[in-house]
């Protein structure tokens, strides 16, 4: 389903420095303007009716997007030789794309387009979810959203403390330039707070977060959580993970 970056030592693609341009690995975020029509849909309250949720607390505010100023990455023609990726197959490219971003601080994944329409169409109406990552003996839990071409996530308890003003921790962007010819989407995920998020922690969050888009079981408590906030248990999420209830 997800093609994250592998762990192993695979055979070297000769033109990998050819492909990268010499400026991609200062890649970053900048803000832009947002159209009206989609300031208002970001703007529409989240669910925020969690009484059944004693161990999480409530939220301060019911709006959580205007706390996140769009993102936007530079284009993938300042990352990659756009030309040169043209004639690679869609499995180089991927390979390529990968082991690129292995041990540079960012993540790199690959996605089939028609998994990607579908993880469009269902975060039009789903936008938020709420994923725990296990941390020693327990778990911080994650507030999520799919604004997509990006995926954005912050600690909960930070949310709750700051509101619409709670920074992410992990952004992830899908670049739908080889969508078409190739049936490829690229991902490149940017740990914003170190301290916050080791490596392998995004790596999970990423493939986790599109694990509950993308099957029909698990988007059942996205669905949920998004338009039958009353009858969401959190205790549901962690039976899907397998994590003990604490």
């Amino acid at each position: 389903m997800l093609r994250l970056s592998s762990r192993f030592l695979r055979t070297k693609v000769s033109s990998v420095k050819d492909l990268f341009t010499k400026t991609s690995s200062s890649y970053s975020f900048t803000a832009f303007p947002v159209n009206p029509t989609i300031q208002k849909q970001r703007e529409k309250a989240i669910p925020c009716d969690f009484l059944k949720w004693s161990s999480l607390g409530l939220y301060r505010t019911s709006r959580f997007a205007t706390g996140f100023t769009p993102l936007q990455p530079k284009p993938l023609d300042s990352i990659i030789d756009i030309e040169r990726a043209k004639d690679k197959s869609a499995e180089d490219l991927a390979t390529i794309w990968d082991d690129y971003h292995l041990g540079r601080g960012h993540i790199g994944a690959s996605l089939k387009t028609q998994l990607y329409r579908l993880l469009e169409h269902r975060a039009a109406d789903c936008r938020y979810f709420v994923i725990p990552l296990w941390k020693g003996s327990g778990y911080a839990t994650m507030f999520v959203q799919v604004q997509l071409p990006h995926i954005l996530v912050t600690g909960l308890e930070d949310y709750k403390a700051r509101g619409t003003q709670a920074a992410p921790y992990f952004t992830a962007s899908f670049y739908t330039d080889f969508a078409e010819s190739k049936d490829l989407v690229l991902i490149r995920g940017d740990i914003v707070f170190t301290s916050k998020l080791t490596d392998s922690e995004a790596e999970w969050l990423l493939e986790t977060i599109q694990s509950f888009y993308l099957n029909d079981v698990r988007f059942k408590l996205v669905e949920r959580f998004n338009k039958e906030a009353r009858n969401f248990e959190f205790k549901d999420v962690l039976r899907a993970l397998s994590m003990p209830l604490l």
